[in-house]
C-alpha cells in the first residue's frame, strides 16, 4: 500500500490563476510517499486507526509542512463525529479538510448547477460539511469540516485546490502516484 502526502504553498498574490468566482488556484508544493503491507486483521472497520499511522508518516516525510492537509476521508460525518480526516489532523496538529465522493451519514440535496455552489450536509441537524460543486456540469463532491476548520473554510480550501477537474489537485496527484507506484511493485 502507497501513500502519498502532498503539500500546498499559500495562494501567490497578483500572479496566480484567479478564477471567475474570485478562488485562486494552489499549487501542490512538495511530495512525499510512504509505502508499507496492508494488515487487514487490524481493525477492519476503524479507518482511522488501520490507516492512520501510514498517513501520519506519508505527511512527517514532507520537507515543506502544508498549513492545511485535504485527506480522502470524512471529517464530522461520521457516526461518532471524528472521521479520519479529523484524527489525522489532530494527531499531526494540523488544520484538515475531508473530501468524498459522498457523504458516509450526513444527507442534505445537491448544490445549484455552477462553481462554488454549495449545498449543506446535516447530521441530527448539525451542518458537518457541504456538498460542493467545484465545476459546472460535474457531480458535485461532499467537503467535511475536520480538524481545526470550519464547514465554510473547507470549502473555500477545496474550491482553491480544484482546477479543471471535479476533485481538488492535491488528491488527484496522490491518486495518480499511488496509481504508479501499485503499478511498480506488481
Amino acid at each position: 500500500m502507497t501513500w502519498q502526502a502532498l503539500t500546498s504553498s499559500s495562494p501567490k498574490p497578483a500572479s496566480s490563476r484567479t478564477y471567475q468566482t474570485g478562488f485562486q488556484y494552489w499549487p501542490v508544493a512538495s511530495i512525499a510517499t510512504w509505502e508499507a503491507r496492508r494488515r487487514d486483521e487490524l481493525a477492519s472497520t476503524l479507518l482511522a486507526v488501520r490507516e492512520g499511522p501510514l498517513l501520519e508518516q506519508a505527511v512527517g516525510a514532507l520537507p515543506i509542512a502544508p498549513e492545511v492537509l485535504v485527506v480522502n476521508a470524512t471529517g464530522r460525518d461520521h457516526p461518532r463525529r471524528a472521521g479520519l480526516a479529523l484524527h489525522l489532523g489532530a494527531v499531526l496538529g494540523l488544520p484538515t479538510v475531508g473530501v468524498t465522493t459522498r457523504p458516509l451519514v450526513a444527507q442534505g440535496g445537491w448544490p445549484a448547477d455552477q462553481r462554488g455552489a454549495t449545498a449543506p450536509l446535516r447530521l441530527g441537524g448539525e451542518v458537518v460539511g457541504c456538498w460542493v460543486r467545484t465545476r459546472a456540469g460535474a457531480k458535485p463532491v461532499a467537503v467535511h469540516a475536520a480538524w481545526q476548520t470550519e464547514v465554510q473554510a473547507a470549502v473555500q480550501v477545496v474550491l482553491a485546490a480544484t482546477r479543471r477537474a471535479r476533485t481538488p489537485e492535491p488528491l488527484r496527484r496522490a491518486r495518480t502516484l499511488a496509481r504508479t507506484g501499485r503499478a511498480h511493485t506488481r
